[in-house]
């Protein structure tokens, strides 16, 4: 992992002590000031053969990616890069690792709630809102090698971006939305969530119900872009077992992995 000069402001010790357990899902912390991506560190970690339940944490990314190949960064300082490497067990069947980025997402809006006051939402599959604005992008990767399958789960989080700071209008951060930024809790938080939410998934519990109610995409009109040429629209009702986004359409439902979704007026 490569890192420029400067101290993180999340201590890697602090972090571990609150979060490292015998028999729990985090294992190892590590915090930078800054990296190129927090999820290409992960992955060229789990490549090496790092074991599950690893975390990294920085403050800034000079090269952070979102979907599709989205270039996501932000001025040093102003959001906290959270990426995590987990390595769910061969019974976990591959369908369900669609799951992974709505986990996360639960684990961030209670984290943001817990230790900034904000009371975020989810927009399906992978932004955390607060007031209809994007407060965090979530990217999960699987990463295949001779070591095994591993999932790199980052969330990047605008913590204390200004309004002229923002890369687009629909963007906010902590501050902006009212809360009080704070990289250490904000982290310690997300990461204590996602734990329980990551081993509530490995017990196949069934969370569509409490993915749905914290889900502002379900119960609206949404367009869900596939790819520039293909577009649906129609109502949110839900999401099923493994995690996709239910749409009724003219015909019936439709269950989608993957997609652009646009919430419709």
């Amino acid at each position: 992992m490569i890192s420029t000069p400067g101290a993180p402001q999340v201590d890697a010790a602090r972090l571990a002590a609150a979060l490292v357990r015998p028999g729990g899902v985090w294992t190892q912390v590590t915090t930078l000031a800054t990296t190129g991506s927090t999820n290409a560190d992960l992955a060229a970690a789990a490549r090496a053969g790092a074991e599950s339940g690893m975390v990294l944490v920085s403050s800034h990314q000079s090269a952070g990616r979102g979907r599709f190949t989205r270039v996501w960064e932000a001025p040093p300082g102003t959001s906290l890069a959270i990426s995590v490497l987990l390595r769910p067990p061969p019974a976990v069947a591959a369908r369900r690792w669609l799951w992974l980025p709505l986990v996360a997402g639960l684990a961030v809006a209670d984290g943001l709630r817990a230790s900034t006051g904000v009371a975020a939402e989810l927009k399906w599959p992978n932004d955390v809102l607060a007031d209809g604005r994007k407060l965090c992008g979530i990217l999960a990767e699987r990463v295949d090698s001779v070591h095994g399958p591993a999932a790199v789960i980052g969330m990047g989080v605008n913590t204390t971006l200004s309004a002229d700071q923002l890369p687009v209008p629909t963007a906010t951060s902590v501050v902006l939305a009212g809360g009080t930024a704070d990289d250490a809790a904000l982290a310690e938080a997300v990461l204590a969530a996602l734990g329980g939410w990551y081993t509530r998934w490995l017990a196949a519990e069934d969370l569509r119900g409490e993915y749905a109610a914290r889900c502002t995409s379900v119960g609206r009109r949404v367009r869900v872009q596939l790819s520039p040429d293909d577009v649906v629209e129609g109502l949110a009702t839900g999401v099923d077992a493994d995690g996709c986004l239910l749409v009724s359409v003219a015909g019936g439902e439709r269950a989608f992995a993957a997609g652009d979704v646009v919430h419709l007026r």
